[in-house]
């Protein structure tokens, strides 16, 4: 990056403001010049003093702009200044004419007057003490919203996060935060720990302080549950703790059980040991217990055989189903509450339509759902039925006091007989107690999944934890097929998950492996793969068709810098095409790209030349293209298979560039040719399920490059995923506490 400069001037003019995150493209007069400025620069207004801290850019169209970093604010001084500030509609009521009668008559005293003295606006023709007073309460207003921006700034804090801070607590978010700064690493406002920390230390706020300790322990909480664990032991948690923030153990258990007195966290034992929760993973799994409880006792009751019934499906349909899918079968129409598990070429998705259409047959509604956009389009594509995310299932309402809600809830619950869920090992906790929520307890469900795929990206392990309690049938399907059998693809996932090595020497099948030990040679070879040898051999685009998958992000290997190599090949910079730079990427108009994180607010429009569909949300792995940058309004518009939407600047921090993601994100997505690389990195990213869940996203072809070393270390190593929760425990003790009962 190029040197960081400071500019001071007074804002000229606005050309564009986007209110909802601060971005903004003004003129700033400096000196005897106007320089462009673009950044997040809050709500600013014309007449107000900035001092600007960034870097020069040239921009090939629009010339010199001034891309801020950092912005410090202050009010206008001077008589003129205030006057342009005025007119600028910042108050309502006040326009031009009235703005030159105020400066004129109080001079560089107007504001100050307007804020602390409005009484003293009537002396002005046009002026009422209605409307004095009325300017005065929305100028204070206003005020508190620029003195929270001056404030933040002098942290180094991003404007964006004083939006979300003043969208979150309004006139009191300024006073709150010198109160107590960690308020704003609550979801919503999201700062991390440090920056709070940051801000506490030059308040004087003492390291021992209660409110330091509370944001400390749900840091250390949050920071864990974002890798996957819905608890952590208390023994765990106090010592990380207590080296984290620097204090003893009798400051840590003060804290500590005031904030499970006042249940901010929950305590829960497993086997005697003491386990801590957040409130929303606690309520989310304890609810998950009770509901599914409460269901196995409704499906308990209905014991009918319908082998008859699906003998005449196979007559009608011309197939056999094996044992296990006649099993399968038999369950999710007599009970309507089951497990269906198995790998590759198991008939799955013979034994699911089999399933659906049989219960279609007896009349009833019947809902199909699935954590992603491309895993529900996917298993719509497998079965001919109409599929939807769980999301748009629940229909995504608002976020509103740190918790998303959904149209469709216990008030109000979705219009089914039954559910089925696809690809539910990447269904976490709160998810799925929302979907729990909105059903009834006589609906039937049925969940699809293979447990040998990596757990979901949310916290929580619910399809294991499920099986592992005994609270659901399960029907695992395990006979390969034969026409899965004439698949490496297929064959080779069942021996990685039985832990036996592969053939790596054949090359006459789906399935192929180049043997690479310089990551020059990987990526030259995953290049020329995507650009020429597999588009020339099978008519393959590297934008529809072709995917790689690396275990990491980092390192020669890992996806950023594939994504780097690939661009520069697939979509390079060119004259006329626009592009837009952030500090991990430069995005340009064609390029493949992913949304790594949930929004709901995302609004996207969907049209099929006839009819029109709006909607809101773009969630964690949904892949795009990029359709558009606008460089004037630094903003990008993406497809997302149909659904377009208009990204800002500030919104870019969750996207990502596609042409290779991490085996994790591209969980519950299939695709026609799959390139793994496998070099060098952490072993711990190295372990079966994890080179299961990349083979099997291969729909007909997979190649692998790296060495026959990790491939084999990878066989070897089981070391799944380990994931704290309490879940399997709850729906144990439920079942424990009926049979006492029973007794």
């Amino acid at each position: 990056m190029e040197k960081l400069e400071k500019i001071k001037g007074e804002v000229d003019s606005i050309i564009y403001r986007n209110d909802e995150n601060g971005f903004a493209v003004i003129m700033l007069a400096c000196d005897d010049e106007l320089i462009t400025v673009v950044g997040e620069l809050g709500n600013v207004e014309e007449g107000e003093e900035l001092v600007c801290t960034g870097e020069l850019t040239v921009h090939k169209k629009f010339g010199e702009q001034f891309k801020c970093s950092l912005c410090e604010r202050s009010l206008p001084k001077t008589k003129s200044a205030i006057q342009r500030y005025l007119a600028s509609g910042v108050i309502s009521g006040i326009g031009t004419v009235l703005a030159k009668r105020i400066v004129a008559k109080f001079g560089d005293e107007s504001l100050e007057v307007i804020e602390s003295d409005p009484e003293r606006l009537v002396e002005i023709e046009g002026i009422t003490i209605k409307k004095a007073k009325k300017m005065s309460a929305e100028f204070k207003q206003t005020f508190a919203v620029r003195s929270l921006m001056i404030y933040l700034s002098s942290f180094d804090i991003p404007v964006s996060i004083g939006v979300r801070a003043w969208k979150r607590w309004g006139d009191s978010a300024e006073s709150m935060i010198k109160t107590n700064p960690y308020v704003m690493c609550r979801y919503g406002v999201e700062l991390p720990f440090i920056k709070a920390d940051t801000i506490a230390r030059n308040i004087g706020i003492e390291q021992t302080a209660k409110c330091r300790i509370e944001a400390g322990i749900d840091c250390v909480l949050k920071q864990n549950a974002s890798t996957g664990h819905t608890c952590l032991p208390l023994d765990r948690l106090e010592e990380t703790t207590c080296k984290f923030l620097g204090i003893n153990h009798a400051q840590f258990d003060e804290v500590l059980n005031e904030q499970l007195e006042e249940e901010n966290l929950f305590k829960y034992y497993k086997k005697n040991r003491p386990f801590i929760m957040l409130r929303d993973y606690y309520k989310a799994e304890d609810y998950i217990s009770r509901r599914l409880e409460i269901m196995s006792a409704v499906a308990f009751d209905n014991r009918i055989d319908f082998s008859a019934v699906i003998d005449i499906a196979e007559e009608e349909n011309n197939i056999t189903y094996e044992d296990k899918q006649r099993q399968a079968i038999n369950l999710a129409l007599s009970k309507g509450f089951l497990i269906l598990t198995g790998g590759p070429g198991t008939g799955k998705t013979t034994t699911l339509n089999a399933i659906i259409s049989l219960y279609e047959q007896q009349g009833m509604q019947v809902m199909i759902a699935a954590p992603t956009g491309r895993a529900a389009k996917r298993i719509s594509d497998l079965t001919g039925y109409d599929a939807k995310t769980i999301h748009r299932l629940l229909e995504v309402k608002h976020v509103d006091n740190d918790v998303l809600s959904f149209v469709h809830d216990e008030n109000n619950m979705l219009d089914c007989d039954v559910t089925i869920i696809d690809e539910m090992s990447m269904v976490d906790s709160c998810l799925f107690e929302a979907l729990l929520r909105a059903l009834s307890v006589n609906c039937k469900l049925v969940l699809v999944g293979d447990t040998d795929q990596l757990p979901s990206v949310g916290a929580g392990n619910v399809l294991k934890d499920i099986i592992d309690s005994g609270v659901m049938p399960v029907v695992t399907l395990t006979e390969i097929f034969r026409q899965a059998k004439e698949s490496a693809i297929v064959t080779n996932a069942h021996k990685i998950v039985k832990g036996e090595h592969i053939d790596l020497t054949e090359k006459d099948r789906d399935f192929f492996f180049f043997q690479r030990q310089d990551f020059h040679d990987i990526q030259d070879l995953v290049v020329d793969l995507c650009k020429r040898r597999l588009p020339d051999a099978f008519g393959y685009s590297p934008f529809d068709n072709i995917q790689v998958l690396s275990p990491a992000r980092k390192g020669p290997s890992g996806t950023v810098e594939l994504n780097r190599i690939l661009q520069n090949t697939l979509n390079p910079a060119a004259k006329g095409k626009s592009e837009i730079k952030t500090p991990l990427y430069t995005y340009r108009k064609g390029d493949k790209v992913m949304q790594t994180k949930n929004d709901y607010e995302i609004v996207w429009k969907k049209s099929d030349g006839e009819n029109t569909e709006n909607g809101t949300g773009v969630f964690n792995g949904d892949i795009g293209v990029i359709t558009n940058v606008n460089k004037i309004l630094q903003t990008v518009t993406i497809d997302f298979e149909g659904r377009v939407a208009n990204y800002s600047l500030p919104m870019l921090d969750n996207l990502e560039l596609a042409y290779a993601v991490t085996v994790h994100k591209s969980q519950g997505s299939e695709f026609d040719a799959v390139i793994l690389t496998l070099f060098g990195g952490y072993d711990k990213l190295y372990y079966r399920n994890l080179l299961y869940t990349a083979v099997t996203r291969a729909k007909r072809l997979l190649i692998i490059i790296g060495t026959k070393t990790r491939v084999e270390y990878m066989i070897d190593n089981n070391r799944r995923t380990r994931r704290y929760t309490c879940l399997k425990n709850m729906l144990m003790e439920s079942g424990n506490d009926d049979k006492e009962q029973d007794l």
